[in-house]
């Protein structure tokens, strides 16, 4: 059984055990023995299954178990002893209470566990057990537990609002690099405006770039020095262009607040790089960017290495007021022609593509070429968001479709297919060549998970790294030439696309399973329930860098945090 499945049933042995104690209690009240023994016996077997599967999640990793282990399993055992060795309804309801806390400290705090998640949880127990022994006609509350309940929980709330250590995030301008020496090879303006655009045949409240979803697609050859000036017309809440997956020098990297102040509306900013990097890339806001990207503030950027030969199609799929882009186009291409699909999730979520009517390889994810691809026919691809994946192949004298989630996004002539059962690529085993891990200077590791933070003005449901959510999350600290390794796990049950600005990370291993195919070098990768990733990257671009979700709602729900240089 998979941790992802394991998780789920954890869960719910932990609720069927909080419910079958609390609903022993009532029956108690009410002197209905025969079904107080019978959810007796149901919230045993429902504890002792949680005990099964806190042992089978601590084997997977103490990522998974920590909390269940330190709280949940003291809380549990208590309520056992409680529930079968006292009488009455007040110890079969402190056993519910017991069990639910035991659960709610996993849903609320979760990783890693704390002292102040187990000085709640203890008073949350004592206090509603006390309650509860009051109303069913005890005598009055002893003092002494009244305050060391009270104790108990000022002491937990105290920590849990206490200031993080996370330091305070530096100027911008004590990173800024000069931007790219040389005569620009290509300029290009971007006006970010509200607009109304089309969109399957209905107008759309947009945010667009030059007025048009994407914006326009910029395009340089390797060695260009690229000028971009992006202009604000009325985008209220501010943009900024970050270039998803390229390199850049830290200063042209579009994270307002770290590398730049936001484009308010009126005003303007140049961005200007050399593109050393050939590939496939995107360009979106960074200012607002659950909302900004969303709203269509987005655009496709290509860097070829040479002057392109035969087909080379670039297609970004977005969702825009719940219709997705782009509309279908077709192009016919001539038998053994050259054709190349550059494909683009600038979504939030992943999307499941699936290439009919002749073999293709992968020849590039990320912007980085892949080593000895196969051909590949009736296999899905599933590109996690922000992701590019590069098709090539030779047009058939037939047609070829490409469908995106099932809808036919671009073909050459008329074709039907259902795909819904192909197969999907494992990258990791894709290709050849796979080399041993480098040896890492420093590592890192980042559990992904909700939890209630308490630390901002008002509380919220955040998604949270480590245990913590932006911007109370420590930076990673790194020194220019390391080699540094993540471990990226993921306690959740959402997926969390990963993606580390200025740097492509080299995956060594999924779930304790080395990669083996071609080295891959990624920008943006899915890490699902219950996974464990490790990757590895070099140091070599200074200053400091956000690291995030590129779910942008979870990144706007606290799950960013920044890589400094020293």
């Amino acid at each position: 059984m998979s941790t992802a499945s394991m998780i789920i049933l954890d869960l719910l042995a932990g609720v069927l055990a909080a419910g079958g104690w609390l609903g022993a209690g009532a029956a108690a009240t009410t002197g209905r023995r025969r079904l107080t023994l019978g959810l007796i016996a149901a919230a045993t077997l429902a504890t002792l299954a949680r005990a099964g599967t806190t042992v089978a999640l601590a084997r997977a990793g103490w990522w998974f178990a920590g909390e269940k282990v330190l709280i949940g399993a003291p809380l549990s055992l208590a309520a056992l002893v409680a529930g079968l060795l006292l009488r009455g309804p007040v110890p079969l309801l402190f056993a519910g209470y017991a069990s639910s806390a035991a659960v709610l400290v996993t849903v609320l705090h979760g990783y890693p566990a704390s002292v102040s998640a187990g000085l709640l949880a203890i008073a949350g127990v004592a206090g509603a057990t006390l309650v509860s022994w009051r109303l069913l006609g005890g005598r009055r509350l002893p003092r002494t537990a009244v305050a060391a309940t009270l104790a108990a929980l000022v002491t937990g709330l105290g920590l849990a609002v206490a200031p993080g250590a996370a330091p305070a995030v530096p100027h911008h301008h004590a990173f800024a690099a000069a931007p790219a020496a040389g005569e620009p090879a290509e300029r290009f303006t971007l006006t970010a405006a509200t607009a109304t655009v089309r969109v399957g045949g209905h107008d759309v409240d947009a945010w667009a770039f030059n007025g048009q979803v994407p914006g326009p697609q910029l395009t340089a050859t390797v060695g260009d020095v690229l000028q971009v000036t992006l202009r604000n017309r009325d985008i209220k809440r501010g943009v900024t262009l970050h270039w998803h997956g390229y390199d850049v020098p830290n200063s042209q990297d579009g994270v307002p607040g770290v590398t730049q102040d936001a484009v308010l509306p009126g005003q303007e900013f140049v961005y200007r790089f050399r593109a050393e990097q050939p590939g496939t890339y995107w360009y979106h806001t960074h200012e607002a960017s659950d909302v900004g990207v969303r709203m269509g503030l987005y655009g496709v950027l290509v860097v070829h290495p040479a002057p392109v030969t035969g087909v080379d199609v670039t297609i970004p799929v977005h969702t825009l007021a719940g219709r997705p882009l782009p509309a279908p186009t077709t192009s016919p291409a001539r038998a053994g022609t050259p054709i190349r699909l550059r494909l683009i999730n600038t979504d939030s979520t992943t999307h499941r593509y699936a290439l009919a009517g002749a073999p293709f390889e992968v020849a590039a994810i990320d912007g980085n070429d892949l080593q000895g691809p196969a051909p590949l026919s009736r296999t899905a691809i599933l590109i996690p968001a922000g992701g590019r994946y590069d098709l090539t192949l030779t047009a058939p004298a037939t047609p070829v479709a490409l469908f995106v989630d099932g809808r036919a996004v671009y073909s050459t002539g008329p074709l039907d297919a259902e795909t819904a059962g192909w197969p999907v690529l494992d990258p990791l085993t894709y290709g050849s060549g796979a080399a041993p891990p480098p040896d890492a200077d420093r590592s890192f590791t980042l559990v992904l998970d909700r939890g209630l933070d308490l630390r901002g003005l008002l509380p919220r449901y955040a998604h949270t790294v480590n245990g913590a959510a932006y911007p109370d999350i420590p930076d990673e600290v790194v020194h220019l030439g390391e080699t540094v390794e993540f471990t990226v796990v993921n306690r959740s049950p959402a997926i969390h696309p990963w993606h580390l600005h200025g740097h492509h990370v080299l995956v060594l291993s999924r779930n304790g399973v080395p990669a083996t195919g071609s080295p891959l070098w990624l920008d943006s990768f899915d890490v699902r329930p219950g996974e464990v990733w490790k990757v590895v990257f070099h140091a070599d671009n200074p200053g400091m860098w956000a690291n995030h979700c590129h779910n942008l709602p979870h990144a706007d729900a606290g799950m960013m945090l920044h890589l400094r240089y020293a």
